[in-house]
């Protein structure tokens, strides 16, 4: 029995070490505004604490729908159209 406790264990630690933060109401006004620059709006949006990064799924554009990830100052580092 042993020998599952210590693998659930840094499982589970490695799991607790991804995980993203809730977005502050600053982080997710700075995000619409770099969207609303390139003519998107909504998506969802979300933090990614091991590449300090930022994403957004979804966002509609005028010519579809799109992936977005933004660096830690908001900039868009890379757009992906949905298909």
């Amino acid at each position: 029995m042993h020998w599952f406790v210590l693998p659930l264990a840094f499982a589970l630690l490695a799991a607790d070490a991804r995980a993203d933060h809730d977005l502050t109401p600053e982080e997710r006004a700075s995000i619409a505004a770099a969207l609303e620059a390139e003519g998107c709006t909504g998506g969802e949006y979300e933090h990614d604490d091991d590449d300090d990064d930022y994403e957004v799924d979804d966002a509609q554009c005028a010519d579809g729908s799109y992936d977005f990830e933004l660096s830690k100052d908001f900039k868009i580092t890379e757009r992906d159209r949905d298909d």
